[in-house]
């Protein structure tokens, strides 16, 4: 597993200089409920302004990092700090924080205009400021026509927008989103991301985004950290976290991968040979200590799979499949079950005995203990 502090400075001084430069940071964070672990020495940095997402299936431990940020939760051990402030035990009020859930929990009596200004009332805001931010944050939403009518009024969208404003309003350093997009359809959904980029980007806010959705996390993200079990497996730009995965399950869990068995043959400067049996050699990144012999595990994404037809091949195409542009085929290569992203035009029909070549640089091998 990668830990995304491997090098944080000992000196208390520069410590804690590089923590009041940041949004957020977690150190050593652990979570347990009921004797069982959630989160296992968690330790993460969020810079200023940054939209960084907690990636990871259900259980990972990505929603209770989002509620110890918020303070819904406390650890069991570490520390979590806020704009350079140690809050570990600060209530959420206490904390430059807001968060929008998935379920909006608009105040179904009150105008919209009203469900957004209610934060700002009770903090005691003078009425002036209250028009102003309120007005501005539902220009910024795009809903600056809607202030007069009720929640029930108005489509999932717009009740989105509408719990985002709400939460903007306030002006919290951090931004916290526990799978806000979860209920919309999927053309809502898409139009919603592009709409939170475009937000993002004009108010400067650090946002924290938590999902499932491995699509979301790529197209908003400019970090994703991706979670498993408790603790965090691979922190990077989305383009490393696709290209380069750093554990099998990255690979697998970011995008669609084949995982097959091999030996390697040599390994050195980061690049290991490995031989694919029926699916001849094939050359890879190699993080991970590997001598010639090792079982390994290779990784190749399918549109790295180059398919030719081959009467000598042992190899078997068993299903094509039509996804839009491109063919999704499955092969059967010996003990192995390997697919393919090829363009029509390259279509095979099930049945036929193909030739198969791994390509590209995103071929990556690992010890078979990182499986």
């Amino acid at each position: 597993m990668m830990n995304a502090l491997e090098s944080r400075s000992s000196d208390p001084v520069e410590k804690a200089n590089l923590s009041t430069s940041l949004a957020v940071r977690l150190e050593g964070v652990t979570k347990s409920y009921d004797a069982v672990p959630a989160l296992k020495g968690v330790s993460l940095d969020v810079a200023d302004g940054e939209f960084i997402t907690l990636l990871g299936p259900s259980g990972c431990g990505k929603t209770t990092t989002l509620r110890l940020i918020g303070g819904f939760e406390r650890p069991d051990s570490g520390a979590v700090y806020v704009a350079g402030k140690n809050v570990t035990y600060e209530p959420p009020f206490r904390r430059p924080v807001n968060t929008v859930f998935q379920q909006y929990a608009l105040f179904p009596h009150l105008s919209i205009y009203n469900n957004i200004a209610y934060g700002l009332r009770h903090a005691r805001v003078p009425k002036a400021e209250i028009h102003r931010r309120v007005n501005q944050k539902m220009a910024l939403m795009e809903i600056a026509d809607l202030g007069d009518r009720k929640p029930s009024q108005l489509s999932g969208g717009q009740q989105q927008r509408v719990a985002l404003a709400r939460a903007l309003v306030m002006e919290p350093k951090v931004l916290l989103l526990d799978e806000p997009l979860g209920a919309l359809d999927y053309k809502l959904r898409k139009a919603m991301q592009l709409e939170l980029r475009r937000v993002h980007r004009e108010v400067g806010v650090t946002f924290i985004y938590v999902t499932h959705d491995q699509e979301e996390a790529m197209t908003m993200s400019d970090r994703i950290v991706v979670m498993n079990q408790g603790r965090i497996e691979q922190l990077g730009v989305p383009e490393e976290i696709y290209d380069n995965p750093a554990t099998p399950f990255v690979a697998g869990f970011v995008g669609d991968t084949n995982l097959v068995n091999g030996v390697a043959r040599e390994c050195r400067a980061g690049r290991a040979t490995v031989d694919l049996g029926v699916m001849g050699v094939v050359e890879g990144v190699c993080r991970y200590e590997v001598d010639a012999g090792d079982q390994v595990l290779v990784s190749v994404r399918p549109e790295d799979v180059r398919v030719t037809p081959s009467s000598e091949s042992s190899i078997i195409v068993r299903d094509a499949m039509l996804i839009g542009s491109s063919i999704h085929l499955t092969m059967v290569a010996g003990d192995s079950t390997v697919s393919a992203l090829v363009p029509r035009s390259a279509a095979v029909l099930p049945g036929t005995p193909v030739a198969v070549n791994l390509v590209g640089p995103r071929v990556c091998v690992y010890a078979r203990e990182q499986a």
